[in-house]
């Protein structure tokens, strides 16, 4: 019986130490969460349409912020 050797690794899972980059990426993204939420807040306050705006914008930046943070559209670096 013959027998299969296992895959490979990716080389990403042997050295994927990016230094500060990484750190840089996940602080940025929590600032931008934060402000979005504290103006999404403070426009709410303001009446039902600003809200509702408000609202339906945050949405849509903190679903990009997220996105970003999974890595969609990071570049693997191969070309």
């Amino acid at each position: 019986m013959s027998q299969v050797a296992p895959p490979r690794l990716p080389p990403a899972a042997l050295d994927d130490d990016d230094g500060l980059h990484r750190l840089r990426l996940r602080l940025w993204q929590w600032w931008v969460a934060l402000v979005t939420v504290l103006i999404t807040t403070w426009l709410i306050s303001l009446g039902p349409i600003p809200g509702i705006i408000a609202v339906l914008t945050a949405k849509h930046i903190l679903v990009a912020v997220l996105v970003m943070g999974m890595g969609v559209d990071a570049r693997d670096g191969r070309d």
